[in-house]
């Protein structure tokens, strides 16, 4: 079974229990915006927490998801109706066959947020170069999912088949104790884990493979299914203008951005403050998911061909 058709099995399965829980559809007056522990969704956060939503006449609240792959299923069983899915998330979603339109921007991939990407060893494993991954059990916060994909590439770039790594799903928040256990020899992680699991003495970093790469792609957007999009283009509107008010404090101010990310991440404030946010950016335009396409193509993880206009909601 491919991963597309594991995802659309997800989805049928949490619509049916979203259906047996509530009797409607998108009649909720607040909106639910679900993302990852990570700083990806800051602009949503700072949003909320600086009454910029509500300037706008919106009424959000934040819903943690523990694995980013599971945000496209979240999104269709309507629990919540705005998501922060990876770009490889969305793409996967979508080409396996789920309505799903991107609705605005949240972060991009920059010089400073790729320093923060890393794969980190625990202790009693040697990581030299490349090839020492295989053979490896790396957890992955989300199989096929933004820090994933980019560690196959540049596998793939360093000669190394992917193949020989065996990759497990492990979640932001639980990366510190399956380290400390063993349970993995590395994850692929950011800021503010990794500094956290070096100062807890766990490991070092074997490779900061995004740095390598230098790409400036998008990380991470909102998305909706295209139904709830098309009933709510006026809540859209003003979704983006909020986005686009926060996005310049995440940008700006260190220590409003720090104090929201460590509100709904629940990581130590000193920790957040250690790291900058990665860089947010509310425009998204079709064709900045082309590289991604290309990428996830050609490790056979898209079925079809995906038009990118269709993609993103004009």
């Amino acid at each position: 079974m491919c991963h597309g058709e594991i995802v659309v099995k997800k989805v049928l399965a949490a619509l049916a229990v979203s259906v047996a829980l509530t009797g409607t559809a998108f009649a909720q007056a607040k909106i639910q915006v679900g993302c990852t522990a990570t700083s990806d969704c800051a602009s949503a956060m700072i949003a909320i927490d600086e009454g910029i939503f509500r300037k706008h006449g919106l009424e959000v609240e934040m819903t943690p998801i523990g694995i980013n792959s599971n945000i496209p299923a979240a999104i269709l069983s309507n629990s919540i109706q705005i998501g922060g899915p990876t770009s490889t998330v969305f793409l996967q979603a979508v080409d396996g066959g789920l309505d799903l339109v991107a609705i605005a921007g949240a972060t991009i991939m920059s010089p400073v947020s790729n320093g923060n990407i890393t794969a980190f060893v625990r202790n009693g494993i040697t990581i030299k170069e490349p090839k020492d991954f295989a053979g490896k059990k790396v957890g992955a916060p989300g199989l096929n999912a933004f820090l994933h994909v980019l560690f196959v590439k540049w596998l793939v770039e360093k000669g190394v088949d992917p193949k020989s790594v065996n990759f497990v799903e492990v979640t932001f928040p639980t990366m510190a104790d399956i380290i400390k256990s063993g349970g993995v020899d590395a994850v692929l992680t950011a800021e503010p884990f990794v500094t956290r699991m070096t100062n807890a003495g766990l490991g070092s970093v074997g490779a900061r493979y995004a740095v390598e790469l230098a790409r400036t792609d998008p990380i991470i957007f909102y998305a909706a299914s295209r139904e709830w999009a098309d009933k709510n283009a006026a809540a859209i509107k003003k979704f983006r203008d909020a986005i686009a008010e926060s996005a310049v404090i995440v940008n700006n101010d260190r220590e409003k951005a720090s104090n929201s990310i460590a509100k709904f991440t629940k990581q130590p404030i000193e920790l957040v403050k250690a790291t900058p946010p990665n860089r947010s950016e509310p425009a998204l335009k079709p064709e900045q998911l082309s590289w991604w396409i290309e990428v996830m193509s050609s490790q056979k993880m898209l079925q079809s061909k995906l038009d990118t206009s269709k993609l993103v909601m004009k």
